[in-house]
């Protein structure tokens, strides 16, 4: 269902903060004009934690329209009350979108139980329903026996590992029937390996065009070509994350010439130094 190469897309501003529309929507059709198979707007790299419910929302409804079927559109709709991602999710629904990517709830820390209650009543909307596990940013990892509980509920249909742990692809396989994408460029390649269908990207953000052919030709089986893609880009997908995401993707984007580089604090920008780093990183992959 969720096959492919997906892009956790930025939330462009202007220069006064405000989220700059139409920059979003060359964004989406510099994404899909590449081969990305689905936008997922308002996510940790769409800087979701600093809009406002308003302006979350209406982030999701203009990739909908700008979309307009040429692709999912896996919208973030998560937050660690339940009450709230429900409300989200609920909204966001009556816009069409494809599924939801819901964050494990962070800082409350809920355990494993309270996982399952969680993610399940967000299933009873009736949106498909994509698990995003992120220790690194929650503090609470969703154990394989929570997600194959999960698994059984018809709307829960995938989860994005983005955990670190490559081995989590195949534990989660053998212990249910769900899809698995992965949630790290850099790991991409032996996920997949391993039986992950696909990626939601950060590095799709600034070359959709290789993102999407690195997927796409796993996918078909030619790793040899695959593992070429991934040698060539794997000095991007960790100079991306040099600095807390997305600064660094950001900061590429204005170096291309596609957004302003302005975030919302507590993000601001790299200092010179990393900017330097990656830049070097651009120019070696002839990308300026």
């Amino acid at each position: 269902m969720l096959e492919g190469a997906h892009t956790a897309i930025v939330t462009p501003f202007n220069k006064d903060g405000a989220v700059d529309f139409g920059k979003y929507r060359e964004l989406i059709d510099y994404q899909i004009d590449n081969g990305i198979d689905g936008i997922v707007p308002v996510g940790t790299t769409g800087e979701s934690p600093t809009l406002n419910t308003d302006e979350h929302l209406k982030v999701i409804e203009q990739t909908v329209a700008a979309v307009h079927g040429r692709a999912k559109v896996i919208a973030g709709t998560g937050a660690n009350s339940t009450a709230e991602a429900v409300e989200l999710t609920e909204r966001a629904k009556a816009f069409g979108i494809d599924a939801t990517l819901q964050v494990t709830p962070y800082y409350n820390k809920p355990n494993q139980e309270g996982l399952y209650r969680h993610f399940s009543a967000v299933a009873e909307i009736g949106v498909p329903v994509v698990l995003y596990n992120v220790p690194g940013r929650t503090s609470r990892e969703i154990a394989i026996e929570t997600v194959a509980r999960l698994a059984k509920h018809p709307n829960i249909v995938a989860v994005k590992e983005a955990g670190g742990k490559v081995e989590r692809v195949r534990q989660t396989l053998d212990a249910c029937k769900i899809e698995v994408l992965s949630g790290d460029d850099g790991l991409t390649f032996p996920m997949m390996k391993d039986g992950a269908i696909g990626l939601i990207s950060v590095a799709s953000n600034v070359v959709p065009a290789a993102v999407a052919s690195l997927v796409h030709t796993a996918l078909e089986g030619n790793w040899d070509a695959a593992q070429l893609l991934h040698n060539q880009y794997e000095k991007l997908f960790d100079a991306l994350f040099i600095d807390t995401n997305p600064i660094p993707v950001k900061a590429a984007l204005a170096m291309t010439g596609r957004i302003e580089e302005v975030y919302r604090l507590p993000l601001c920008p790299m200092d010179d130094g990393l900017k330097e780093t990656l830049r070097n990183v651009l120019s070696d992959l002839e990308l300026l």
